[in-house]
Parts: C-alpha cells; sequence; structure tokens
C-alpha cells in the first residue's frame, strides 16, 4: 500500500467554470479516497463560480479574499512614474502577503508531502513559498504548442525549472519541453471520471458541445461549419452547452449564418448525462487543448468525434478513422464540415468509431492514473 501523505494542489482558483478545476477537485477526491489528506488552494476568487459542493471530503483554501491586480505593462517615462510605482509595489505587498499563508499552510504538513502546481500562474505562488522537505510537481494543463505561444512559457522557464518535476499531459509535449531545454519533464495524463448512466442509441439527430464559450474553444469555426452542413440535414440539430465571455459574439455569428441562435445556444449544464446520452456526434473544434476531459467524456459514452488536430492530447485519444472518431487539420472549417457530414450520413461509421473509442478510454481509469501518481511520489523520494 503506497504511503500516506498530505498533498497540496494549488490552483489560480477552487471553483472556476472549467476543464482545470473538474480535474482538481477529481484529483482531490481520488487522493482523498486513497487515504491521503488532500488540500485544494486557490491563489484568488473564482470569477465564474461553479459550484462543487458543499460537504467536499478535502478543504478547499483561498490564499487572497479579493481579486488580484494585474501586472501592467508599460515602458518608458510611465513606468517611472510615482502612480506606476506605487501600483506595482502595492501588488507585490498582496504577493508576498499570499506567499506567506501558502508557507504557513505547508507547514502544516507531514513528512512525504506533495506540493502540485496545476496551474502556472498559481505556481509563481508556489515557486515563493517555502518548501522544503517537499516534493514539489508543476503541470502544464495545455499543449507545449498553446504555452510556447503565450506569456506562460517564459514563466513555465522561471517556475517551474527548479522544481522537482514538470509534468505535461501528454509524452510528446514532455520531449518538446525537453527539447526546449528543460530536464526535469516528465507527463501524467487526465483521469476518466465519468461512468455513463444511460448509453446513446446514436439515432438521436443531435450533434452536440460542451466547453467554456471563449476563443480558444473554436466554437466560432463550429458554427461556419455547421452552417454549411447545418441546410443539408435540416432534421438534425446542433446543441451547444455552455458560457463564458464570447457568447454574444457567437450568437451574432449565428444570426449572420441564418442559424437560429436560440437553439443553439443551450446554456450551462450539470447534467452532462442527459447532454451526451441523447446525441449521436460530439463535436470538438478547439484552437487550444491539453487533454481533453470533455472528449475523454464523450468516449466514455460511445459518441464519435470530429476534432481539430490542436495538440497531442488529441491524438493521444483519437485515432483518426479508427477509434473515437475523425481528426481534421486545425483551422480547417470545410474538412470539419466534411467529417460531420459523413457521420451523420453514415450510422455504421458512427457505431464503429463510437464503439472503438469506449474501449480505449478505458486505459485512464481512476485507479491506473492514482497508481501512477503514487508510483511517480515514491520515484520523487529517491
Amino acid at each position: 500500500m503506497a504511503e500516506h501523505r498530505d498533498i497540496f494542489i494549488v490552483c489560480n482558483t477552487v471553483n472556476e467554470l472549467g476543464g482545470l478545476n473538474q480535474w482538481a477537485h477529481d484529483v482531490a477526491r481520488l487522493f482523498t479516497a486513497r487515504g491521503h489528506r488532500v488540500r485544494l488552494i486557490g491563489v484568488e476568487p473564482a470569477v465564474n463560480v461553479r459550484d462543487f459542493g458543499s460537504e467536499l471530503p478535502y478543504e478547499t483554501i483561498t490564499l487572497h479574499a479579493e481579486r488580484l491586480p494585474r501586472r501592467r505593462k508599460v515602458t518608458g517615462v510611465a513606468a517611472l512614474s510615482p502612480g506606476f510605482t506605487l501600483r506595482n509595489r502595492k501588488r507585490q505587498q498582496i504577493f508576498e502577503g499570499g506567499v506567506r499563508r501558502l508557507s504557513e499552510i505547508l507547514r502544516t504538513a507531514g513528512p512525504g508531502a506533495v506540493v502540485i502546481a496545476a496551474q502556472v500562474w498559481a505556481g509563481e505562488w508556489v515557486a515563493a513559498a517555502d518548501t522544503t522537505g517537499m516534493q514539489v510537481i508543476g503541470m502544464s494543463h495545455e499543449s507545449f504548442e498553446a504555452c510556447r505561444a503565450s506569456s506562460r512559457f517564459q514563466r513555465v522557464r522561471e517556475f517551474y525549472d527548479g522544481m522537482d518535476i514538470h509534468l505535461s499531459l501528454t509524452d510528446a509535449d514532455a520531449d518538446a519541453w525537453a527539447r526546449a531545454g528543460m530536464s526535469n519533464v516528465g507527463a501524467m495524463p487526465n483521469p476518466l471520471m465519468i461512468t455513463p448512466q444511460t448509453l446513446p442509441t446514436l439515432n438521436e439527430k443531435t450533434v452536440v458541445t460542451l466547453g467554456r464559450l471563449s476563443h480558444e474553444k473554436g466554437l466560432d469555426m463550429l458554427i461556419e461549419a455547421w452552417a454549411q452542413v447545418g441546410p443539408r440535414h435540416p432534421d438534425w440539430q446542433l446543441k451547444i452547452y455552455g458560457a463564458g465571455p464570447d457568447e454574444q459574439a457567437l450568437r451574432a455569428l449565428a444570426r449572420e449564418h441564418r442559424l437560429d441562435d436560440t437553439a443553439l445556444f443551450q446554456g450551462k449544464t450539470s447534467d452532462i448525462d442527459t447532454a451526451l446520452s441523447a446525441s449521436s456526434i460530439y463535436v470538438l473544434p478547439s484552437r487550444q487543448e491539453g487533454f481533453p476531459i470533455a472528449l475523454m467524456e464523450a468516449m466514455a459514452y460511445g459518441l464519435p468525434t470530429v476534432a481539430f488536430d490542436c495538440a497531442p492530447g488529441i491524438r493521444e485519444l483519437i485515432d483518426d478513422e479508427v477509434s473515437g472518431g475523425l481528426v481534421v487539420t486545425p483551422g480547417n472549417v470545410g474538412g470539419f464540415a466534411n467529417g460531420l457530414g459523413r457521420l451523420i450520413e453514415d450510422h455504421d461509421l458512427r457505431v464503429r468509431l463510437g464503439s472503438a473509442g469506449r474501449e480505449s478510454v478505458q486505459r485512464f481509469t481512476p485507479d491506473s492514473i492514482v497508481d501512477r501518481w503514487e508510483s511517480l511520489f515514491a520515484l520523487l523520494d529517491r
């Protein structure tokens, strides 16, 4: 039996709507079930709050009571102004207060404690805190290419380089980080947490997607693809579940394409079983992904998927034309529409790809992933 440990999972928030916080609560629950003492720590309060329940088997803590001021990138004379200097000094004081509180929490741990910086921004607090005698793990819940195209890339290099290990979601992404000069790399996939209550028949004439309504999720491209496919199959419908900052812009885009936005957008839902079991095709039009939980859930239901090849995690889950669905070159809206049309028109193809995907995704059962985590903890002890 694995040694029981204090495990601290540090995120930007503890209850933000989105896949990262879903992952954090999932693994916190799994670690707790194995006998570990887990504390889920957020840097600041959430903006789009998700209710994860009030009687959690682990403690949740938020370091700062209010949202933190963001850095301002200013150069020249403005950067030397007293007002700018004062604002940055105030931000530094707030940051230092949060680091002190985090250090105090970490000091309550027993031997063999583990700190997981689950997001890069949160990793700044972890890197500055007192983690003496602890295993410190940094994670990138996105692809290497997505991180490299953002400001997070340099922060990963800065904050994660001194940690015991930097985990990506796939071996391909870990290899990419190694080629970029990081020597402390490894991979840890997400666990499959869902157990379908009702399997879809794949006879329902419904296409579905679930996710945040934001640019990186590519829903504008999905709407453009549906504008090509939908009119050819008027008895089929597309349902988009989720909320986010781009909702009004996406509704306007749908209306520009003469689509009924009120029929497309279903709002947020906590009833994943109904949304997936009443559908026959899943779509993942994302521009960026890591190891998408939503895709894993769709595969667990046996839904064939059309997805853009936006990250190694997509190919890790979907074997194009063989298992799980169809993979399309990123940004190829026409190809996405063609793939969607193929699945709509071919019931046997839906069944074959969906069934193979449902079997394949069982590689990521919760027990198998927690076993990998505990093996990693033991390895880092040496």
